[in-house]
């Protein structure tokens, strides 16, 4: 919670203590004061990357890539999507029948249709397509890698680097879900809908703070009261970005109703409300936005499952695509669809889909990517990659690549090894 304290405490010219300026820098983000995170920011001065961010769709339990974006319908009836399909802006392309709105945005859109994962488990899975190997490497996802390679909070708006909504795998025990690893927690997810929250809101009127410019100035006659170094060095301007956050365009981007009405209406609800403040934390600072949508572990009644989730997707993805061209914004936004693995090519006794690595698909579209494209062939009956094979390691390859990390960047390790954190992946062909 943000205290900021008038009076009982020595004043300085500015009529601010030492320890209002600190508890306005205390803004709580899962354990860690705002200054912190800056501070650690300010410390490790990391390598330049690209002013890019990444949204990251996660339909977590397992997607069928039959039914979203690999209808396979010359296939035995068994192995076709059992809501048809339903023909795209691209020619000879087709989507799962519930897909109308992305069928009219394909021409923005890339879908890979060869994405190999080497598990058929949720949290095994999970964890390959977030960072790149299997859980018992412990390693940190890309959303941590975005963070550490950036700093934890953006150097001018102090809007966390990495931001989560909702939950990716199914237990909840590390390591089995993708997180900083040794990284450290400084680089875990901020969750806008935790309890840190709720710390982000004034628990006093903004007039009480009078003029905030006057209240920053206070910070200049803190210097002499720090040790020089490299962290506490930079304080004045850490706190500065404290405040930028609590007052400033980061807390405004997690309010819609600053958003054109028509927008917020071309969204829906629920996931396309996430999808819209994601596109608008991207705008403040954020580089890399992991939504979550559950339920896609369908192993029975797949057709009332998809045509569930299907047009909630469709509507959601459609209006972020359509958007994020419209403003200009489809080089500097990534957006990623995937989950932890495909299901079976063969519809089950229970009339659904159990898991399947062997096959998955991936949508992608923005990012200065050449869109408007199919990536990859699968097998006649959408069991295994035919042509392009492409693996986790080359979906992180490639989203370093649109965020500006070297792809031989490295960190140390908790027994002080650099560890790459891409070793064997490639930008995917064709996209880049």
């Amino acid at each position: 919670m943000l205290n900021i304290e008038f009076g009982r405490r020595e004043k300085n010219c500015q009529g601010v203590t030492r320890r209002n300026v600190l508890q306005a820098g205390g803004l709580g983000f899962g354990g860690l004061t705002l200054s912190n995170l800056l501070a650690a920011r300010a410390a490790e001065k990391p390598g330049v990357t690209r002013d890019t961010s990444v949204v990251w769709l996660w339909l977590n339990g397992g997607p069928t890539h039959i039914e979203t974006f690999d209808p396979k319908m010359t296939a035995p009836v068994e192995f076709r999507s059992v809501t048809g399909e339903v023909k795209t802006v691209l020619p000879g392309v087709t989507l799962g029948g519930n897909f109308g709105g992305l069928a009219k945005q394909a021409d923005k859109m890339a879908f890979v249709r060869s994405f190999r994962i080497p598990s058929s488990s949720h949290n095994v899975g999970a964890y390959w397509v977030n960072t790149g190997h299997g859980s018992n490497a412990n390693r940190p996802s890309l959303g941590s890698i975005t963070s550490r390679a950036r700093g934890p909070n953006h150097p001018l708006t102090g809007m966390p680097t990495y931001l989560q909504m909702g939950r990716i795998g199914f237990n909840t025990a590390a390591p089995l879900i993708p997180g900083p690893a040794w990284l450290g927690k400084a680089y875990a997810p901020f969750s806008p809908s935790g309890p840190a929250r709720e710390n982000m809101n004034l628990t006093t009127q903004v007039s009480r703070l009078e003029d905030r410019r006057s209240l920053l100035k206070g910070l200049d006659q803190m210097r002499h009261d720090v040790d020089a170094n490299g962290v506490m060095a930079g304080i004045d301007g850490l706190n500065q970005q404290a405040f930028s956050l609590i007052l400033g365009q980061a807390t405004q981007a997690f309010d819609l109703a600053r958003e054109d009405k028509r927008v917020v209406a071309s969204y829906g609800g629920g996931l396309g409300q996430s999808l819209l403040m994601a596109r608008r934390l991207c705008e403040v600072g954020c580089g890399f936005v992991a939504v979550s949508l559950q339920g896609w572990d369908m192993h029975s009644k797949v057709a009332g499952g998809i045509n569930n989730l299907g047009p909630k997707v469709d509507r959601a993805v459609s209006a972020f695509v359509e958007d994020i061209y419209q403003q200009g914004l489809d080089r500097k936004i990534l957006l990623v669809i995937s989950g932890e693995f495909g299901r079976t090519p063969r519809i089950n006794k229970n009339a659904g889909r159990d898991h399947w690595g062997p096959l998955s698909t991936l949508a992608l579209a923005g990012g200065g990517l050449k869109v408007g494209q199919v990536i990859g062939q699968s097998s006649p009956k959408a069991e295994v990659p035919r042509t392009g094979l492409v693996t986790p390691q080359d979906l992180m390859a490639t989203v370093f690549h649109v965020l500006g990390i070297t792809p031989d960047t490295a960190f140390e390790d908790p027994a002080g090894r650099p560890t790459r954190m891409l070793e064997a992946g490639k930008t995917i062909a064709g996209l880049v």
